[in-house]
């Protein structure tokens, strides 16, 4: 079983087709009856009265979102129901760009997710896709995953050979396997689906070899004229000297780990290294993963409002079933310790959206940018969440999509 949520697919290019002919027609979707009059129709897709939040504009009201040929046509008040070809209510819901996860692993069948049912079916339209290959891999990768996939699919390159699907442990104490160079080679080739460079600094992974790897992967990133993403979590070496060497625009990913070499001090404040990394344009990128997020540390950080700057799941294999689940997951962790949900969607939109170069406008609803959207019902009760340390928090809100568009197509879940 793939999904918790069947996961049907419209297409809307020039009128509604059902694709999946055992699949039922959604109740709050409607489409034109044949003989109607189209002439008039120039919209594919309407989504109505949803509750529109897009934080990279500042909106949150009530509005229509309507989608032509692939692109937002535009969000307003009242867009007249005739003008469109299909119509799919969202009242009562929320309605955001479509989401980006910064961080998943979605080599499907080498210890990733399929994204098309564990991203794009919870309502991320666009991922990156965070070293699963290293050089030796890259390419398979964009030809059988990204090519093959519904979901916007971008790839880092690791900087050890075997990535992360092989390589899990011990992978990069042998520095013969670091190879700048056909790292970086193997990023231009398969640019642009390659969006970055990225490298791991953990003690069971290259020993104490972190500086030395951190060095090559800054080494492949200048060649190929990309940003990298350290994973940090449980290093050799102190964090601020692994800050010092970070570019502006590079990612620090796996912010509110417990491990030793955090970003909090003995008192539990945030350190003044990591303070000055993100004045000068370091990204910090919470990534979840199934050992790298603490309740404790996020919630220290943000009452010193250091919030992450992106939030994402680092989703893989073995953490689908717990503790992280999906993106909405995640985000609905964050609305548990405090933040706003605005600030949260920002967070999964417009914020990673800007982090590397996806060639296409997402994690934003405005006119001509992809017609990439998510509706969610935003569900209230006592909800039990659980970190990477098995500590839980009791949430009154719990996110839940039920249906996404990605590329113009409409993609609905059905309980």
């Amino acid at each position: 079983m793939l999904t918790r949520r069947t996961f049907s697919k419209y297409l809307l290019a020039g009128g509604a087709t059902l694709l999946d002919a055992k699949a039922s027609r959604p109740a709050d979707a409607r489409f034109v009856l044949p003989g109607q009059d189209s002439s008039i129709r120039d919209c594919d897709l309407l989504i109505q009265g949803g509750t529109v939040i897009d934080p990279g504009q500042h909106l949150h009201a009530e509005m229509d979102v309507a989608i032509k040929g692939g692109k937002i046509l535009e969000v307003s008040n009242n867009f007249p129901e005739g003008r469109a070809r299909t119509v799919v209510s969202a009242k009562d819901k929320i309605v955001t760009p479509g989401l980006v996860d910064l961080h998943v692993h979605c080599f499907d069948g080498f210890g990733g997710v399929n994204a098309d049912h564990y991203c794009l079916g919870r309502g991320s339209t666009t991922v990156v896709d965070c070293g699963s290959s290293g050089y030796a891999m890259i390419g398979g990768f964009v030809k059988y995953i990204v090519h093959a996939a519904s979901t916007r699919i971008f790839a880092l390159v690791d900087i050890g050979a075997l990535g992360t699907v092989f390589g899990t442990k011990d992978s990069m104490k042998n520095l013969d396997w670091v190879n700048p160079t056909l790292t970086a080679n193997a990023a231009d080739a398969n640019k642009p689906a390659v969006v970055g460079i990225k490298v791991r600094l953990q003690q069971s992974i290259q020993g104490t070899n972190d500086m030395e790897c951190l060095k090559r992967a800054l080494a492949a990133a200048e060649k190929s004229r990309l940003p990298l993403m350290a994973h940090v979590s449980d290093p050799f070496s102190p964090l601020p000297d692994i800050l010092k060497m970070m570019r502006k625009g590079d990612v620090v990913t796996h912010m509110y780990n417990g491990h030793p070499h955090g970003i909090l001090d003995s008192n539990g404040k945030i350190l003044p290294e990591v303070l000055e990394a993100r004045e000068r344009g370091v990204i910090f990128d919470s990534a979840h993963g199934r050992s790298h997020f603490s309740f404790g540390v996020a919630e220290k950080a943000l009452q010193q409002n250091f919030l992450p700057d992106t939030i994402s799941t680092d989703l893989s294999e073995g953490n689908i079933n717990g503790p992280v689940f999906d993106l909405p997951t995640t985000i609905s962790k964050f609305l548990a310790i405090g933040m706003g949900l605005d600030k949260a969607i920002g967070r999964v939109t417009a914020r990673p959206a800007g982090v590397f170069d996806y060639g296409v406008p997402v994690g934003t609803l405005r006119q001509g940018s992809e017609a990439d959207v998510s509706i969610f019902e935003l569900n209230e009760g006592n909800y039990e969440f659980v970190d990477s340390d098995q500590q839980k928090r009791i949430g009154r809100q719990k996110l839940v999509n039920t249906a996404t568009i990605c590329r113009g197509e409409l993609f609905i879940n059905e309980a």
